[in-house]
């Protein structure tokens, strides 16, 4: 009797632990930026996030004069990002360029110091661009049995276009797992590496100019 109950309890346990990995977490709680610090290119770092951005109608929202993001507190290993994005197209929101560029950057140590920009890679968004990586301040991937020069910024292309119309929605998915990198967009896988020389850090978007709006910002560790 007492090698069945410890038989359950060790069974039980094993699937409360495979029930958290897979747990989604929510990174933006829809209502302030809780979990988040913003850095800017004229305030530098400010712990009170909404000092530089805005949360309205369950959005974050950014826009203004000057370049800048918000970077989350926690660092993450393993995991499947999941990011909703679109342009605000809106001309009553400040901007600082006419140039449709941003994106989602992960896997940005922790020790690594906060500028414009830092280590990490970026799920580029830009009109035309979007699913491009984009390898900062040294990191390198295997794309297609080539490992990419280390560089301070370096592109590399995406394999297919699956960006919606401007002020149309998209969803942005990034699974990190021992290296391998794989960036959907719209359900459309359009880049992938393995070898990733960063295997863990935190999330950030980028602010660069063109005002956009992003909801559903969402985490779920994998093994």
């Amino acid at each position: 009797m007492n090698t069945i109950y410890r038989l359950l309890l060790v069974t039980s346990f094993f699937i409360s632990q495979n029930n958290n990995a897979q747990k989604r977490i929510a990174l933006f709680n829809q209502k302030d930026l809780k979990g988040w610090y913003a850095f800017g290119e004229e305030k530098g770092k400010a712990n009170n996030a909404s000092e530089l951005f805005s949360v309205e109608n369950n959005m974050i929202r950014m826009y203004g004069p000057k370049a800048g993001y918000l970077m989350s507190e926690q660092s993450f290993r393993n995991f499947e990002l999941t990011v909703e994005f679109r342009w605000n197209t809106d001309s009553q929101f400040a901007k600082k360029s006419n140039s449709k560029n941003s994106g989602v950057m992960y896997l940005v140590p922790s020790e690594t110091p906060d500028f414009l920009w830092p280590k990490g890679i970026q799920f580029q968004i830009k009109e035309g661009a979007s699913g491009d990586f984009v390898l900062l301040q040294e990191v390198t991937l295997n794309i297609n049995g080539t490992k990419t020069e280390a560089g301070k910024s370096v592109v590399s292309k995406r394999f297919a276009d699956a960006e919606k119309p401007i002020g149309e929605w998209n969803k942005l998915q990034v699974i990190s797992k021992n290296g391998v990198i794989t960036q959907k967009l719209n359900g459309k896988l359009v880049n992938k590496g393995i070898e990733s020389s960063v295997t863990e850090g935190r999330i950030l978007l980028q602010y660069e100019g063109y005002p956009i709006d992003f909801r559903k910002v969402c985490i779920k560790k994998i093994k």
